[in-house]
């Protein structure tokens, strides 16, 4: 597919048919909807700049446009001075779990697990991009390497290497026996049960709460089950956090106090993710809290 011989009409007709899959390609690689909608925008400006007939594939074109904006806000992010890697929680996807609309379902279905998510922060831009591209995309490497600025032996290198850290990512179980876990575990917790809290606790769990002060990291079910003992007078409401399962608390004033959101392999729980900070929890898009009883 060419632009030479597309008027301004046609050709955003066109850039039209192929958003959703440039949406899903920057969705992928920067785990944030919103930045991944900034990137498609902007592919779109850059389209509307070039001469007619100037394009010869279309579509490689585009995705080389997306793939450069991408690489550049993954960068940005770094280099950022005094801002913290952690800003990827801003992006979250966050739905009631009750009943999610199609366009929840469709939005979610496009995020990135939090566990892969997690891994994806620790490589490299260059790194991250190479991997999604031709993991997830199956775009060539040649065209990977012209996108990054190096060579295609260096390009397969780069998602190698970053294969290998995304190896030991944690496949959840499917969505309704993953639900089923996290109930157990919510329900033991605010029943300070703590027998119960290690039934569905992975022996080497993982739970990284955010709050204003920094990230903590809890590691071990003996560790996780003391800090979930304590139970909770707050209103809850389950959620899906990038597809995973989890809950959100809310005080007597409907102020939202905690987002939770939980990784689960067979029936137990090998990974968490808490946000306790309220600057952080006012970024998110959350749902409605229950009504108060």
């Amino acid at each position: 597919m060419t632009g030479a011989a597309l008027g301004p009409d046609a050709l955003a007709q066109v850039f039209e048919g192929e958003r959703a899959r440039l949406l899903r390609l920057a969705h992928r690689v920067l785990g944030s909807r919103s930045d991944a909608e900034d990137a498609v925008q902007e592919a779109w400006l850059r389209l509307a700049r070039q001469e007619p007939g100037a394009i010869d594939n279309l579509g490689a074109w585009l995705t080389t446009v997306v793939g450069r904006v991408c690489l550049d806000m993954l960068r940005s992010r770094r280099a950022a001075p005094g801002v913290p890697h952690d800003e990827w929680l801003a992006g979250l996807e966050v739905v009631a779990d009750d009943a999610p609309t199609p366009e929840d379902d469709a939005v979610l279905a496009d995020s990135v697990g939090l566990a892969l998510l997690i891994v994806l922060e620790t490589l490299r831009p260059d790194e991250r991009l190479a991997f999604v591209l031709h993991d997830v995309f199956a775009v060539p490497f040649e065209q990977i390497g012209q996108i990054i600025g190096r060579s295609t032996d260096t390009t397969k290198m780069l998602a190698s290497r970053a294969r290998r850290k995304v190896r030991g990512t944690p496949q959840q179980t499917d969505r309704q026996q993953a639900r089923a876990v996290v109930a157990a575990f919510v329900t033991a917790a605010r029943t300070g049960d703590f027998d119960g809290l290690l039934r569905v606790l992975d022996p080497d769990v993982t739970l990284r709460s955010h709050t204003a002060r920094g990230v903590l990291v809890k590691i071990g079910a003996t560790a996780v089950a003391t800090a979930a003992q304590r139970g909770t007078v707050f209103r809850g409401r389950p959620v899906l956090v990038n597809g995973e399962p989890g809950l959100v608390l809310w005080d007597a004033s409907g102020r939202p106090r905690a987002l939770m959101a939980c990784t689960v392999v067979g029936e137990r729980i090998v990974d968490m993710v808490s946000i306790l900070d309220p600057a952080r929890l006012e970024q998110l898009d959350l749902p409605e809290p229950p009504p108060a009883t």
